[in-house]
């Protein structure tokens, strides 16, 4: 086991089950402790026992443990390596292990479509995993075929923000527990090539083609998922949805005037490079050879590593014609609870109920603050200084507090189907923009009549 992950159960993780669990001597209150990553050290006010009496119920709690019934949690997280998702992730599993022996943890990575196609196959062989860290958009789904469980009656959801909680809210019911709060789109940039951020796109497109010289881009992004493109949309005035959330309005003049600016910036003025993908975009940035990029909070952490206090962090600038911010969406990053659980044992069920809880408390949210740079969804997490004092964080949240939710519906799914291949059409120069939009809402209205 990793130090540091030893060094958070030891000291701070296990505060709220030791007071619990026994009638130790009441807890001396120290003012600030410390967290050591493997990165970092991050002061976090606690209050904490002394380190006597942690060591000696520490060891009274594993060895009752190893009596438990062994359980074992098969966990499919969409976190990756790039940006220490997923080492985390296996820090938090291998943390838990360490304080209930008796439960241990597979943990796999899935991107987030391939976990998505996975887990619906899964759920027709009857052979789902135990346990899901996904985004909020796969609640549409998952809900449809049935295979996942609504948590109300199994958590405390009160503690949690309410627009993380209501991401995935369908039916009047809550189908997953909040991990963490945004998932949005925001504008990075480097401050070695660009001191201030542009305020709208005009002076983007101004700064941009100045930065423009031979290997350089003055702005990088995803050009092949329209997840990238939905901002923009909302800058010009638009929606993917009529106002009943359900009704695909793809076909429209502002989304025509959304794949023009898009095909301006890489064919009028061109301010951005012929080509990219994620990994593209991202190397260009990390390499120096971008001055800014738009992309998400999950990103942070390892942009700051590599350009440290250089990294300058702002909302995506306003849409010059209509004087309006863009509107990424929002959302968060979930636990959901696969049906097959209901008929697992009930040391199976508490020890889901167990991570999930050691996972969102507010230790281990402020880590996640620390390690991943991302918004916790733990209400009081919020107040955490790691948040009021670092400005990467506080421009996160200024993007996020001019956000949409993103929708979760199933019809959200033939939107996204029939807004990537015309959008790339129309970056590829093989497609006008308005004969673009038609097809999309030829695509999604199709789709949709396959859901009824």
């Amino acid at each position: 086991m990793k130090k540091h992950s030893l060094a958070i159960v030891s000291v701070l993780a296990l505060v709220g089950l030791i007071v619990a669990a026994c009638a130790q001597p009441t807890p001396e209150v120290v003012e600030v402790t410390r967290v050591v990553t493997e990165t970092e050290e991050v002061e976090v006010t606690k209050e904490v026992v002394t380190e006597v009496e942690v060591t000696k119920e520490v060891e009274r709690i594993v060895e009752v443990e190893k009596e438990l019934e062994p359980v074992e949690i098969v966990l499919w997280t969409k976190e990756g390596e790039a940006d220490g998702g997923l080492q985390f992730v296996q820090s938090l599993a291998d943390a838990y292990t360490a304080e209930h022996p008796n439960v241990t943890f597979e943990v796999t990575n899935k991107d987030v479509e391939t976990l998505r196609e996975d887990f619906l196959t899964a759920g027709l062989a009857g052979a789902m995993p135990d346990l899901l860290w996904t985004v909020n958009d796969h609640a549409g789904p998952f809900t449809d075929a049935q295979l996942v469980m609504a948590t109300d009656d199994l958590f405390d959801l009160g503690k949690y923000v309410a627009s993380a909680r209501a991401a995935v809210q369908l039916g009047e019911k809550t189908w997953g527990v909040p991990i963490s709060n945004g998932n949005h789109l925001m504008l990075l940039y480097n401050k070695d090539l660009i001191e201030e951020a542009p305020a709208d796109t005009d002076e983007m497109i101004e700064k941009g083609l100045e930065l423009t010289t031979g290997d350089q881009y003055g702005l990088v992004y995803n050009q092949t998922e329209p997840f990238w493109m939905v901002p923009w949309l909302g800058g010009f005035q638009g929606a993917v949805f009529a106002p009943d959330g359900k009704t695909p309005t793809l076909d429209t003049a502002e989304m025509v005037d959304t794949l023009q600016f898009l095909y301006d910036i890489k064919y009028t003025t061109p301010i951005i490079p012929a080509e990219s993908d994620y990994d593209g975009a991202d190397t260009l940035f990390k390499e120096g050879k971008a001055a800014m990029i738009i992309n998400g909070d999950w990103s942070l952490g390892s942009y700051k590593d590599v350009l440290g206090d250089k990294l300058g962090v702002a909302r995506i600038p306003m849409v010059s014609a209509t004087e309006q911010w863009p509107h990424p969406y929002t959302s968060g990053v979930y636990f959901m609870l696969p049906v097959s659980l209901e008929e697992a044992s009930e040391a199976k069920m508490e020890a889901v109920k167990g991570f999930i809880s050691f996972v969102t408390n507010a230790t281990n949210q402020a880590l996640m603050v620390a390690k991943l740079n991302r918004l916790p969804a733990l209400e009081v997490a919020l107040d955490d200084p790691l948040i009021a004092n670092d400005p990467i964080l506080k421009g996160s949240a200024d993007q996020m507090t001019v956000g949409t939710p993103m929708p979760t519906v199933s019809e959200m799914r033939c939107n996204w189907d029939a807004m990537k291949p015309e959008m790339g059409a129309v970056l590829a120069d093989t497609k006008a923009p308005a004969d673009a939009a038609a097809d999309m809402q030829a695509a999604a209205d199709n789709c949709v009549a396959t859901l009824d």
